[in-house]
């Protein structure tokens, strides 16, 4: 079956069999290496993607689910620069082995989306179905916090 979707802002067409996963579909025919396979269960969260704007794990959905919708992963993210989430992982050292990295950034840009100034409650809530076995949690959390208020002072300057 053909599966049409937009990713990172480009339209992409692939043919695929039915019971082609949605993490198979980005890694295999769109060759986009960011999003990690890890449990296939839902449990770990590194496989997670922005199903139009809302955190997905795409181990556990079809790829023509994801016909017609825009797809966002982690080398979306950069566009000439690093995305504030990318620099602040990488500032506040949110990140040790790196394989839950790219599914934490996108859900905490994805709470960035609605809340510039999350508390540490609210942050550790928006990540509980992303596990990370080396960091300890502190760090992807203040990381978030930081793009959040990067974002937030970019936002301010622009309408200053």
């Amino acid at each position: 079956m053909e599966v049409n979707v937009t990713i990172n802002g480009a339209a992409r067409t692939a043919e695929v069999e039915a019971r082609t996963l949605l993490v198979d579909f980005i890694r295999t025919n769109l060759s986009l290496t960011g999003t990690h396979i890890g449990c296939d269960t839902t449990s770990c969260g590194v496989c997670t993607v922005l199903l139009d704007g809302t955190p997905v794990k795409s181990c556990t959905m079809f790829a023509f689910q994801a016909d017609g919708h825009e797809i966002q992963t982690v080398e979306g993210l950069k566009n000439g620069e690093l995305h504030p989430i990318q620099a602040a992982f990488k500032e506040e050292h949110g990140l040790q082995c790196g394989f839950c990295t790219p599914g934490m950034m996108l859900v905490g840009k994805a709470l960035l989306e609605e809340n510039l100034n999350p508390t540490d409650d609210e942050v550790r809530w928006a990540i509980s179905g992303n596990l990370c076995r080396c960091t300890g949690y502190m760090n992807i959390v203040k990381a978030i916090q930081t793009a959040g208020a990067e974002l937030s002072a970019a936002e301010s300057g622009a309408t200053a």
